[in-house]
């Protein structure tokens, strides 16, 4: 496939990189440190177009198709060390955006997606819960309709975006003996009776991006802020995960490339027994097997997009996707952070930060044991 770009595709490329490197790093020490969200970095992004990315004009957003789209993306990781930021930003794209896009009626899409895009109202998505985490459609989240409204009952975990989000993309079971064709998706709003949001919950790595418990008790849900329709729940989250788990990883991409350029000149101006540690074969070995990695997971990427974009299925893809950028991104920051010996260690490296960050793509849009899973059932096995 021939993945060059056109000059109004680099020309937004090199705009998101001069972005983010201007306007979205200073200060991320400090806000990894306390745990927070960069609110202007937000907003600086939203005005910039990247919210809408994938999304229709006629909603607000650039209306761009699925490659240019991650192309985008992977330079913003490139230019934007903020982790957590980005990894808010494709929560409230994928999980929220897309689904409201495909599944919405057009009085939903009017009145959100414009808002969605333009980073006025937060978008986060409540599926996992304590018992369902990997068994997606175990939910013990109901729903009990009630003529013009629901009644949502039980809890949901790990919700990026939970504590400053406006909307929420709310899964719950409307008939359990249906299992997973009984789940249907709800448009929660702030503010609605009966949602509480409890705190924040502190983690590991992307630190910068809010995540919480989210709880139901006899939360009230118009019913037309039902989300498709009854017990489509399942083809309504399939769709999200299909796109996240292609798109969400994009700007791992351009993490890599970022981390083997430090490596690179890191190796080049170390000096150890009278020479450059970038003589020493080990390194040039690391450095090498990083490089091999960033193409794998570039290609990865780019395949799972142009084939969304001729209008083919990316089950296969988009699994593909995830699991070589996710381990490829775990894998490239080790090699970094060994590169660098102790420095790479010290939090003042922000290396040690990224290995952070990026040990969490692991789990989050499907385990990689899941990913292998999807593969394997795929191939036939």
């Amino acid at each position: 496939m021939d993945f060059k770009w056109s000059k109004d595709q680099q020309a937004l490329r090199e705009a998101v990189v001069e972005l983010a490197q201007a306007e979205l790093n200073e200060g991320l020490h400090e806000r990894d440190e306390r745990e927070e969200f960069n609110r202007g970095g937000w907003n600086k992004l939203a005005a910039f177009g990247i919210h809408g990315l994938p999304i229709p004009a006629e909603y607000g957003g650039m209306g761009l198709d699925a490659l240019t789209t991650v192309g985008v993306l992977e330079r913003l990781g490139y230019g934007c060390r903020d982790n957590g930021l980005i990894f808010s930003i494709n929560a409230h794209m994928w999980t929220v955006g897309m689904p409201l896009l495909a599944f919405g009626t057009d009085e939903q899409k009017a009145r959100f997606l414009p808002k969605l895009c333009a980073g006025e109202l937060v978008g986060a998505n409540a599926m996992s819960e304590h018992e369902s985490g990997s068994d997606a459609y175990s939910l013990t989240t109901t729903a009990e309709n009630r003529g013009d409204h629901y009644l949502l009952n039980g809890s949901k975990t790990w919700v990026t975006n939970g504590p400053i989000a406006d909307l929420i993309v709310v899964f719950a079971t409307v008939d359990r003996d249906k299992g997973p064709n009984g789940v249907t998706g709800f448009l929660v709003e702030k503010g609605a009776k009966g949602l509480s949001v409890g705190g924040k919950l502190r983690k590991m790595g992307i630190r910068t991006s809010p995540m919480c418990e989210v709880f139901f008790d006899d939360c009230e849900v118009p019913v037309e802020n039902r989300l498709g329709r009854e017990g489509a729940g399942k083809n309504l989250f399939t769709h999200s995960m299909t796109w996240e788990r292609a798109c969400i990883l994009a700007s791992a991409v351009g993490s890599m490339e970022r981390l083997l350029e430090t490596s690179i000149a890191y190796a080049r101006q170390r000096k150890q027994f009278g020479q450059s540690i970038g003589k020493f074969q080990m390194v040039q070995s690391r450095v090498v097997d990083m490089k091999l990695r960033l193409e794998a997971a570039r290609s990865a990427l780019y395949r799972a997009a142009a084939q969304r974009d001729s209008g083919k299925s990316i089950f296969l893809e988009a699994a593909l996707a995830k699991l070589q950028i996710s381990e490829s991104w775990v894998r490239c920051a080790e090699d970094a952070l060994q590169i660098h010996g102790g420095y790479g260690y010290m939090r003042e490296s922000e290396i040690e930060r990224e290995l952070r960050d990026a040990v969490g793509s692991r789990i989050y849009s499907g385990t990689s044991e899941i990913q292998r899973s999807i593969i394997a059932s795929l191939l036939g096995l």
